[in-house]
């Protein structure tokens, strides 16, 4: 008799979400089957738990993942697995339980990094809060677009996001260079030509570009790996913009060389603070130093993944089930040791 595949949701999933993923899975419905509670803590989840094979979603317990004793897959369903981490290598001291990290957000995300970057270099908010207030048409004393052609961009990182923010890019004018942890030449095909560099080289990979590109995970190794040093070596003209993790450009060293013109301006959409505090007339900034202040920066509320409900973010959970199913290689498995 054929083993039927347990999957437990960890939270409520829509109607359009449910029927998505049922027609996803349709030619294995009969061994497939979807677990889907009505409510959501620990204590509703835990009678739920017995001879589930998968779980679906960001912050399972320890309590539920201990009595889960056939559970064999925990598929986290968007990008950033850094408090999981802890959890699943404790786990796995035990028996195997495989994270999966979710990048069905890449191209949005792609997507918002190359709108931050334009609106960087053509001045888009200044230009917008000037005509908002009625001053019609000020020029480029006030605000001159800074032109991209025959610059050098540099991806730090050339995961999921920075591979699309690359092919995004590859109609404009610039020369590309990226930094990763190693590279596979025989099997790497870039959209445009590609420098490439690996973290011993970081400092040559950043004195070289003109503009930089974060898209990293949030790890041990990364976390303020940019400091005053690095941005330094960015030079005076040099753009930032950072879609990956706040951690990773040490806070009060990003907020110094915007202010001191140490680089020449950034486009920030992750930040340090996620629970902020209200201010005074109630305001919450996610940062301890005011970078609204600053006339070089431009703001994103850590709104890259936009839009939540395009349901296509969601075939890569759907192609896991399957693959899973099949008992064939999973995509994107979290690496416990290098966090992702």
């Amino acid at each position: 008799m054929q083993t039927i595949v347990r999957v437990l949701f960890l939270f409520q999933p829509s109607e359009a979400l449910l029927t998505h993923l049922t027609e996803g899975i349709a030619a294995y419905q009969q061994q497939i089957e979807f677990i889907l509670p009505t409510a959501f803590t620990e204590a509703d989840l835990l009678p739920l738990v017995e001879g589930v094979h998968i779980m679906i979603g960001w912050r399972p317990t320890t309590a539920l993942l201990e009595a889960a004793k056939d559970l064999r897959l925990l598929i986290n369903p968007g990008a950033g697995v850094k408090h999981q981490i802890p959890l699943f290598r404790a786990i796995n001291q035990q028996r195997k339980v495989t994270l999966v990290n979710g990048h069905g957000n890449a191209f949005f995300t792609a997507q918002h990094t190359v709108s931050l970057l334009l609106s960087l270099t053509n001045k888009i908010v200044p230009h917008h809060n000037w005509l908002s207030e009625g001053k019609w048409r000020l020029g480029d004393k006030e605000g001159a677009s800074i032109p991209l052609r025959e610059k050098t961009l540099g991806l730090l990182g050339y995961g999921a996001v920075n591979q699309k923010v690359h092919q995004l890019l590859s109609g404009f004018p610039l020369n590309f260079a990226a930094l990763k942890t190693s590279w596979d030449s025989d099997n790497e095909i870039f959209p445009t030509p590609l420098q490439t560099f690996v973290p011993s080289e970081l400092e040559a990979f950043l004195r070289l570009v003109d503009i930089l590109v974060i898209v990293l995970p949030h790890t041990e190794e990364t976390e303020g790996m940019i400091g005053q040093e690095e941005l330094t070596y960015l030079g005076k003209q040099s753009l930032l913009v950072n879609t990956g993790r706040g951690a990773i450009i040490q806070e009060k060293a990003l907020y110094d060389a915007l202010l001191n013109h140490q680089i020449q301006g950034a486009a920030i959409d992750v930040w340090y603070n996620y629970r902020p505090e209200k201010d005074e007339q109630g305001r919450k900034y996610p940062y301890q130093y005011p970078f609204h202040e600053l006339d070089n920066v431009v703001l994103s509320p850590h709104r890259g993944a936009s839009p939540m409900s395009d349901l296509r973010r969601w075939n890569e959970v759907i192609e896991n089930l399957i693959r899973f199913t099949e008992d064939r290689e999973l995509i994107n498995v979290v690496d416990l040791e290098r966090e992702y």
